[in-house]
């Protein structure tokens, strides 16, 4: 086997793409499809039936609402920016401690999505949850409130959760920047009688531009794909209240069986990721 893969070495480079092109490719065609056809769920129907699941959609409150939240999941990007930056320079002055809590930042990353969801759960948790408690127990039991069960407060509290699962992540993202950040510049800077301020903002921040690029689109990455952490702390709800793109569409697809709508949405998300990805990718390595 090793001597025939030695003699076509082409084969070694074929399989795995058409294996991507198979999976991804074809998988997208037929989603695309599907999206244009009238299959129900109950029976297998690719008969033409245009740009009516479309045009259902975009009639849709829950799918404008849907929209709205997944467009507000990446407020995350600036909060978790902004916290991780600072962060990463309290973590640079070599303070007693520093690799202790480098791994405390860094630990709420490395759980899951649906280990994260239980958590807050149980801590949003309107009867007993320790943030209603701890209120309670300093005598503001007037702030307790049902974070993520109100329509009012659910998509706040979707969005604190990510910051916290995050922020942590992208303070060693920064991290690494400021480590790299030569020492010299620095030092000439002060000896010119630069401030701290105006030698953080002149030497060190335009050396962080690639740390930065990298936290967005990481933060921006996980922000699509937070279904799963969604869908365990709040199904989706109250209501409709916390639906995104893909919550929405496994709604559609897989509890309401109809598929030909749910492709329609996954295409519409797919459209609104290629918007995103797209000028900026254009933007980077134009640079």
């Amino acid at each position: 086997m090793k001597k025939f893969f030695q003699q076509h070495p082409l084969i070694v480079l074929i399989i795995p793409l058409g294996l991507v092109f198979y999976f991804v490719y074809v998988g997208l065609g037929w989603n695309i499809l599907v999206s244009l056809s009238g299959w129900t769920g109950l029976r297998v129907d690719y008969s033409f039936k245009g740009f009516g699941n479309y045009l259902r959609m975009f009639d849709d409150p829950t799918f404008w609402l849907s929209l709205k939240n997944t467009v507000l999941l990446f407020a995350i990007i600036p909060i978790c920016v902004i916290l991780g930056l600072l962060l990463a320079i309290i973590l640079d002055k070599g303070l007693r401690g520093t690799n202790v809590f480098r791994n405390i930042f860094l630990l709420p990353f490395a759980l899951s999505f649906v280990v994260t969801g239980t958590l807050w759960a149980w801590m949003y948790n309107p009867a007993n949850g320790i943030i209603n408690s701890v209120l309670r127990a300093i005598g503001l039991g007037s702030l307790a409130g049902k974070w993520h069960t109100s329509q009012e407060t659910v998509m706040p509290a979707i969005i604190l959760a990510l910051v916290w699962q995050f922020s942590g992540y992208v303070a060693l993202i920064f991290l690494g920047g400021l480590k790299s950040v030569p020492e010299n510049q620095v030092n000439a800077a002060y000896l010119d009688g630069a401030s701290s301020i105006k030698v953080f903002r002149r030497v060190v921040l335009p050396q962080l531009k690639a740390p930065l690029a990298t936290a967005i689109v990481v933060i921006a990455m996980y922000a699509l794909r937070s279904f799963d952490f969604i869908w365990v702390l709040t199904g989706g709800g109250p209501g409709y209240s916390s639906h995104t793109l893909s919550v929405m569409m496994y709604r559609e697809t897989f509890l309401s069986t109809r598929y030909a709508y749910g492709a329609a949405i996954a295409t519409a998300l797919l459209v609104f990721v290629l918007l995103l990805v797209v000028p900026y990718t254009y933007k980077t390595y134009r640079r």
